[in-house]
């Protein structure tokens, strides 16, 4: 166990784990093999309330059974929330026979473990005393995510494998998605780049020594991974649609250039903004399968819609129809930009009712519709706009 701050520890195992100490309690990110738990007496902790876990690998959690034993309370990123709680299902239906699906979803955990909640991407969330902020970082994992906290006056960034040291990656294998993609090259990019925008202070990896440098340490990262992405002919306007991402058409229409599907903002001159169809921003490459973990809907151009185009909230979404890539991201503009979705009545149930439909392309989740956008008779519950 070395003491890294006053209340910040680091022990080592199959991973880094981080010991958040509050009194004789302690919250952990990320768990290892358990073995964190027999050396906790030694800084007089009696008890971890909870385990924040950054993404969903075996050398991150495999030891999680000792920390349900212990009545720790699990927290897991919400894309990889299957392959913590019903990972078994995973592996029952995870391709043998003719596989071209890549992803380290074979590095999961072997038997399910209980989950008390979901670190659910842009939320703060209080633990031990600390607000967390989840950050979506994909790159290593689809469903990757760092936490920010204020630890002993400084901003620190539990960022799991997302960067290993300055200029590395902890595996280049992790990155690639597809059969033959490298997929998760531009997403660590573009998630660090991210990251650097936050300004944490220190930046503590789930591998490798805590970084006190963290924007060299980035832009190098950076550096490097984008050489590699010439290389492999991938992404060729990375940079130049996180620079400008959207297209004004007219002065109150924009485009977004990123998003898999055509998405659109109708501006007002007030400042509001209204979305058409929301379903993956800044799409820089699809991993393969088709289980939630393979999925990662974010709000990555919603800061520069903002401080470049005039929008100064996002009030309204509405999906042009019920296809994944066009309302995969319609519950986190919910929830975090508090935008309303109006829907066309015809397909209203299918996005709130999902589970009892047969349909393709669906999303894995209800979509709550909190306004009516529709021709003839509301429903009940629905206004019109």
């Amino acid at each position: 166990m070395r003491q890294l701050s006053e209340s910040l520890y680091l022990h080592r195992d199959t991973c880094n784990v981080y010991v958040i100490r509050n009194g004789r309690e302690a919250v952990l990110a990320d768990f290892g093999d358990g073995s964190v738990l027999d050396a906790l007496a030694a800084i007089g902790v009696d008890r971890v309330t909870d385990v924040l876990m950054t993404h969903h690998h075996r050398d991150q959690g495999q030891g999680l059974p000792r920390a349900a034993a212990a009545g720790a309370r699990i927290w897991v990123p919400e894309a990889e929330q299957d392959l913590f709680a019903r990972v078994d299902r995973h592996w029952q239906a995870r391709e043998l026979a003719n596989n071209y699906n890549n992803r380290e979803d074979r590095f999961s955990l072997l038997e399910p473990v209980p989950v008390a909640g979901l670190l659910r991407d842009y939320r703060t969330q209080r633990f031990g005393g600390r607000t967390f902020t989840v950050v979506p970082t994909p790159g290593h994992t689809t469903g990757s995510v760092s936490l920010l906290a204020e630890v002993d006056g400084r901003r620190v960034a539990f960022t799991g494998d997302l960067i290993y040291a300055p200029g590395k990656v902890w595996s280049l294998a992790a990155t690639q998605w597809s059969y033959n993609g490298g997929e998760g090259i531009p997403g660590t990019i573009l998630s660090l780049l991210d990251l650097k925008e936050r300004r944490p202070e220190r930046m503590l990896p789930g591998h490798g020594e805590p970084m006190d440098s963290p924007a060299a340490a980035i832009d190098l990262t950076v550096e490097r991974l984008a050489a590699l992405r010439t290389l492999r002919r991938q992404n060729p306007r990375l940079f130049l649609l996180r620079d400008e991402p959207y297209l004004a058409v007219t002065p109150h229409l924009l485009f977004n250039r990123t998003s898999m599907a055509n998405s659109y903002v109708l501006r007002s001159e007030s400042g509001k903004g209204l979305v058409i169809d929301f379903g993956y921003d800044f799409m820089f490459g699809a991993g393969a399968g088709a289980d939630r973990a393979s999925r990662r809907p974010w709000l990555y151009t919603i800061r520069a819609l903002k401080e470049k185009y005039g929008v100064s909230a996002v009030d309204v979404v509405i999906p042009t129809h019920y296809h994944d890539d066009h309302v995969a991201g319609i519950n986190l503009l919910r929830a975090v930009e508090g935008a309303r979705l109006w829907c066309p009545e015809s397909f209203a149930e299918i996005l709130e009712r999902p589970e009892r439909q047969d349909l393709p392309c669906l999303w894995y989740d209800p979509i709550p519709v909190t306004g009516g956008c529709h021709w003839g008779s509301p429903s009940a519950g629905r206004s019109t706009p």
